[in-house]
């Protein structure tokens, strides 16, 4: 409750899904970036406190968003139909949540990356 979470996901009824799951537990969206680009200048231009990615985004890997969520010390999870094994180290050792799944699933997982954050 009370996050900016940054949504990365370039299906909008996926990242429209996301952003009335997240709302609806009173946090904050940043975003939905539908581009790699426009995930990392919204990193830049926002604050963020978390963030949900999807793995592919617009036929780029997201790993770069990930990476400045990592430099910044902020807590993510992968939000991806490839789930855990479309994954390349390091990044396996994330949460990842094999779409679809529930916004209980979502805030679980969000939650346990916040708190391996602290």
């Amino acid at each position: 409750r009370g996050l900016r979470v940054l949504v990365v996901e370039d299906e909008a009824p996926i990242a429209l899904q996301l952003e009335d799951m997240l709302v609806d537990s009173d946090c904050e969206v940043v975003g939905p970036a539908s581009r790699v680009a426009q995930a990392l200048k919204l990193l830049d231009d926002e604050t963020v406190d978390a963030a949900v990615l999807d793995l592919n985004i617009a036929g780029d890997l997201v790993y770069p968003v990930a990476d400045a969520l990592e430099k910044r010390g902020l807590p993510y999870i992968f939000a991806t139909g490839y789930g855990a094994s479309g994954l390349t180290e390091p990044y396996r050792r994330q949460r990842v949540l094999q779409k679809p799944f529930s916004r209980r699933e979502l805030l679980q997982a969000m939650q346990e990356a916040v708190e391996a954050a602290r």
